[in-house]
């Protein structure tokens, strides 16, 4: 009974560490990938704005990329 409750410890043990170290590695693509390949771009900024009833200058559209870019790192 003793080995079994260690054998199923060393199991759950491997599943937590899988866990953590998955989430890591899926957080770290997560991030390469949203870096290389960005959601959003400046046409986008611009429909957006527009379609809330605003003329969006090009210095309103470079400021939203510029918070967007930052809050990406």
């Amino acid at each position: 009974m003793g080995a079994f409750l260690i054998d199923l410890l060393k199991v759950l043990i491997g599943f937590v560490l899988g866990a953590v170290a998955g989430f890591f590695l899926a957080r770290n693509y997560m991030k390469k990938y949203m870096k290389k390949n960005s959601p959003i771009n400046e046409q986008m900024v611009k429909a957006m704005m527009s379609q809330m009833g605003r003329t969006p200058s090009q210095k309103q559209v470079n400021q939203v990329m510029k918070m967007m870019n930052k809050n990406m790192n």
